[in-house]
């Protein structure tokens, strides 16, 4: 692999590391930070879902980036660099914003935190479908999923401590420190002349029109929307049946990190090998295995070393499915509206994952947290129809367009 292509591939782990940062606290340690704040997991439910409505309306996003070269410095490069500088600034404010006293003025803050990180999300998504070769498509989903959730472990290992030991203003400002990180790389980059394949493309939104999209969108919607809502719960329901401390809960997010890595290389690279429906068929057992686990696995004479094997199964689990998925979508992208088309895949998982973290908080509070992974595990079962339906149905990007 050449220099340049390292530097361009260490790019994109780097920018879904930093949005691991950020991830790691709002889906799992947020949730504590509220709830020693005196906020209720259903409230929990509702801050999540809003806060994730920017990931959802992105398509708007990736529509701007297609058309628009911005500053005529490139349809990717500018966005990112704005959508970091967002990011960057709203952490800095965050921790002067309580969640209980101020609770909608902070539901509006990481609406707008969400809102810089689906743009520079969406945009460097949109640089890896116009420069990465069909060949490496799993590779650099596997890179992604893996640079996130090293984000993740780095986040979990030091947020609880942070929070125990100096205070929760440390823990937002390191997470604005870490979102800096991506920034030489992305300074260098140099976007050349669009192809005229991917210049674009109105009617290129027919692909929507097809049930392998359909088929692709409900896959989508109905994982993330499970395996999302169930991580939001992991920590909240160790800490309420084993009694963990926040350190403890870093350290096993820590664990669930290097399960999602693992997941992540291994999901992206077989994507490329054993074909995307087997793919799918794999993540899919793991992950309903892994839910089954922490449904029925965990009781107060759980060791705390078996959590933390919980853990990383569920981690392996959840990346597995991701990069499998990611790869899938990239699989069914149009060229000519690459951002956009991959903006709105993704919009429809953030759909699921805003329902799955709704559904997740109330039915902890109503039928306690084993019971719910259970039902998550049901609900992902759900994809099996769709995803034979969708292989007897299965045709080629060209063909549907």
């Amino acid at each position: 692999m050449s220099a340049s292509k390292v530097s361009r591939y260490s790019m994109f782990a780097l920018l879904y590391f930093t949005q691991g940062t950020i991830l790691s606290y709002f889906t799992s340690l947020n949730a504590l930070y509220f709830l020693s704040r005196g906020v209720s997991m259903t409230r929990v439910g509702i801050f999540a879902t809003i806060a994730l409505i920017p990931f959802v309306i992105k398509i708007f996003l990736g529509i701007l980036s297609d058309r628009v070269n911005l500053f005529n410095i490139g349809h990717r490069k500018p966005y990112i660099l704005l959508g970091l500088a967002i990011q960057f600034t709203c952490l800095v404010i965050a921790p002067f914003l309580d969640p209980n006293s101020m609770y909608w003025g902070f539901v509006a803050l990481a609406f707008i935190l969400q809102m810089g990180m689906a743009l520079y999300d969406t945009c460097t998504d949109g640089l890896a479908l116009d420069t990465v070769p069909d060949t490496e498509r799993g590779l650099i989903q596997g890179l992604m999923v893996g640079g996130r959730a090293i984000g993740v472990i780095v986040t979990a290992s030091v947020v609880g401590l942070l929070a125990e030991k100096a205070s929760w203003y440390a823990v937002f400002w390191l997470l604005a420190i870490l979102t800096l990180l991506p920034l030489p790389f992305v300074l260098k980059t140099h976007e050349g002349e669009r192809p005229a394949s991917q210049r674009f493309n109105w009617k290129a939104f027919s692909a929507f029109k097809s049930w392998t999209i359909a088929g692709v969108v409900w896959i989508g919607l109905i994982s993330f929307l499970v395996i999302v809502g169930a991580n939001q719960l992991v920590n909240p329901y160790f800490e309420q049946v084993l009694g963990i401390s926040l350190s403890t809960a870093g350290f096993i997010t820590t664990v669930w990190g290097i399960g999602v890595v693992v997941g992540g290389l291994g999901g992206g690279r077989l994507s490329d090998r054993i074909g995307w429906h087997n793919a799918v068929l794999l993540s899919l057992s793991v992950s309903t295995i892994s839910l089954l686990v922490l449904g029925f696995g965990v009781s107060q004479n759980t060791p705390l070393g078996l959590a933390f094997v919980f853990a990383l199964l569920f981690g392996i689990g959840y990346g597995t499915y991701q990069a499998v998925y990611f790869a899938l979508a990239m699989r069914f992208t149009v060229a000519s509206i690459a951002a956009s088309m991959f903006a709105i895949l993704m919009a429809f998982t953030n759909v699921g994952q805003g329902i799955g973290l709704s559904l997740g908080g109330m039915l902890a509070d109503r039928i306690d947290y084993g019971p719910t992974m259970l039902v998550f595990a049901v609900i992902n079962l759900l994809v099996l129809p769709i995803l034979f339906l969708l292989k007897s149905r299965e045709k080629t990007i060209k063909e549907i367009i």
